[in-house]
């Protein structure tokens, strides 16, 4: 009769590890941005460190593919070798959120870039959150006031709608948001700006944002030299920080710019990890992941988060795929000029082009009187202004047109703002009922 031992410490180690897999993975192939290992176990989302010591990699798992993983680097792969170990941190990327945090620029993993913060009372807030339940969102009935004409008088914002800002590059976005971030009425900002140039992050806060604004802002920088799954967070770090104060109940004003820059650096994700492209060589992850994003702006049962996010069209090509997209998930849009910028019309929005979704709810029946009757000079303005600019108008000959060649010229005068300028709702639609006498 065999007698058969049993191996206590044995059992209790695959009790403790029930995988055959090591601690340490290690590197078998870097191509292009992404880095192959095998010999360990992580899963989709998990940070893992690439190398040893003070010189290790952070990187995240992306994918994988039967006993390989395949991660992405969010720094540079300086002195990654075959066979550099990788070590799995059994975590995900989190940011520390709280009151602290304003009046600083922080990096797309929320590092500081400005020094050591002056830690309050925080939070440890992931990174990847699922949108709000819709039934447990509350309905949009307050405005929202960002102290520009153009857009309180003809689209009207509330507190936590998604409003699109759709242009070309040079036309003024970027004033245009730090003009909001002085002006609004929201509680703070948080601001991320994806894939920026690097030169202009600096013109940004200090110029176009300012002391008061920054005061009042968390700002979230990635530049375009940065690699793309940290332009990819930079996202994602914002918007759990404006998360983090809705769940505070404040009303946050989140602006992004810009989505563009986002879906290109999840392009480069999608396309190094085997996805198939398609539209304009973007791959399906890209129109997966922009509503899971856009989504996460809105109204809460505590606070509400006001989205703003820039859309920078290729050649003013409104209809391209990612203008397209963002435009059907958003509840409204801001369309800016190239035809008003050259103007020295500043900001140049069009608000023919532009809707808010809201407007007509959250506006009293004299506002609205008064934008239609606005909206009608300036579409008969634009219909006939070949005619009028080259002189084949006759005056006298239409009432409605020798109208609009007399208001237009006030209604334009009035929708100009400096870059200083501020101006409440109530102060805006006194001077246009002084334009425009019903």
């Amino acid at each position: 009769m065999r007698h058969y031992s049993f191996d206590f410490s044995r059992a209790q180690s695959r009790l403790e590890n029930p995988w055959p897999w090591s601690t340490f993975g290690q590197v078998t192939e870097v191509i292009g941005l992404t880095v192959e290992a095998v010999g360990c176990r992580a899963s989709i989302g998990e940070l893992c460190h690439i190398g040893n010591g003070g010189n290790a990699v952070l990187s995240e798992v992306v994918g994988f593919s039967r006993d390989k993983l395949y991660l992405f680097p969010f720094q540079p792969l300086h002195g990654v070798s075959p066979g550099c170990n990788v070590k799995p941190l059994r975590r995900r990327l989190t940011v520390n959120t709280g009151t602290f945090l304003l009046g600083s620029v922080l990096d797309g993993l929320g590092r500081p870039l400005t020094g050591e913060l002056q830690r309050g009372e925080c939070r440890a807030y992931p990174l990847d959150q699922a949108p709000p339940n819709p039934l447990h969102r509350t309905r949009i009935d307050a405005v929202l006031e960002t102290g520009i004409r153009a857009l309180d008088l003809f689209l009207t914002l509330g507190c936590g709608q998604r409003l699109g800002i759709f242009s070309g590059s040079g036309v003024g976005k970027s004033t245009l948001l730090g003009m909001m971030a002085r002006g609004s009425t929201a509680d703070c900002n948080v601001i991320a700006l994806v894939g920026e140039r690097g030169r202009e992050v600096r013109d940004f806060l200090e110029r176009d944002l300012g002391p008061l604004g920054l005061a009042r802002s968390v700002v979230v920088v990635a530049t375009s030299d940065q690699p793309a799954l940290l332009r990819i967070k930079a996202a994602l770090t914002a918007t759990a920080i404006a998360e983090s104060f809705r769940d505070q109940g404040l009303q946050v004003m989140l602006m992004m710019d810009s989505v563009t820059r986002f879906a290109m650096a999840q392009r480069e994700l999608g396309l190094a990890i085997g996805e198939p492209p398609t539209t304009r060589g973007y791959p399906p992850s890209v129109f997966a992941v922009l509503p899971k994003l856009l989504e996460r702006a809105g109204t809460s049962s505590r606070g509400s988060i006001t989205g703003l996010y820039t859309v920078l069209v290729e050649g003013d090509d409104l209809n391209e795929p990612i203008a397209d997209s963002v435009r059907g998930i958003l509840d409204g849009h801001v369309v800016l000029t190239r035809r008003l910028a050259e103007r020295n019309h500043y900001p140049s929005i069009d608000v023919l082009q532009s809707v808010s979704r809201l407007a007509s709810e959250l506006s009293q029946p004299e506002h609205l009187s008064l934008v239609a009757k606005a909206r009608n000079l300036l579409a008969v303005y634009r219909h006939n202004e070949d005619l009028i600019n080259i002189g084949a108008y006759v005056k006298g000959t239409s009432r409605s047109i020798d109208e609009a060649i007399d208001t237009v010229p006030l209604i334009m005068q009035l929708l100009a703002q400096g870059i200083e300028e501020r101006s409440s709702l109530d102060e805006a639609l006194r001077a246009l009922a002084q334009v425009v006498k019903e």
